[in-house]
């Protein structure tokens, strides 16, 4: 694949694997993740696809947020790592907070993990409190790179995974509580419920 990177050049970055399945696929192991990064800076996406290379079946990179949102319409991946910053000379992260909305708008099941510069925890933590699921400070050890991405996949697997009744209906009343502000008259109407049914439902699920 070719991602034009913020200097207006075009590089090289591959897509994923075509060939044979790695030994870890062999193995019996758990299946390894699909994954996209989301960076404007074409030597960031280059070194996390060498860091991440025998550690997923496909890796996709977009440098803007809109070649992002392409893939993620097409592909249910398992994970996005994502900057936190695409122009150049910013620092206020607004525009990772944008895109991290924006994905959730459209794979609500996929684990985001944030990219920051060294010394931005604060918007770090902002991210997480905003739905990601984990942060990486730049530059980053490999090895935290890939543990990262690693549990982040399995939490969206998880997440995708076919799930009970039980445990669909108890998320639809987390869902509809959250969305009417824990107005139990409005959630109870949303849901063709009375109220003393309501109650009997959270009481069940310990809510």
């Amino acid at each position: 694949m070719n991602v034009e990177s913020s200097r207006g050049t075009r590089r090289p970055i591959s897509d994923g694997f075509d060939g044979a399945p790695t030994p870890a696929n062999l193995s019996g192991m758990e299946p390894l993740p699909s994954l996209l990064i989301v960076d404007d800076d074409a030597d960031i996406l280059e070194a996390a696809q060498l860091a991440l290379w025998n550690h997923a079946t496909r890796i996709d990179a977009a440098s803007s947020l809109d070649i992002a949102e392409d893939r993620l319409r097409q592909i249910a991946y398992d994970c996005v790592l994502l900057d936190m910053n695409f122009a150049a000379g910013r620092r206020n992260g607004a525009e990772g907070m944008d895109a991290l909305g924006r994905i959730g708008m459209i794979d609500p099941m996929v684990s985001v993990v944030m990219m920051t510069a060294y010394g931005a925890v604060t918007l770090a933590v902002a991210s997480l409190k905003a739905g990601a699921h984990d942060f990486l400070l730049k530059p980053w050890k490999n090895d935290s790179l890939i543990s990262a991405v690693t549990t982040a996949a399995k939490r969206t697997r998880a997440m995708r995974a076919p799930t009970t009744l039980e445990a669909l209906e108890r998320s639809a009343l987390i869902e509809t509580l959250q969305r009417h502000k824990g107005n139990l008259t409005q959630a109870a109407r949303s849901l063709g419920l009375s109220r003393p049914a309501l109650y009997r439902r959270m009481a069940k699920h310990g809510l």
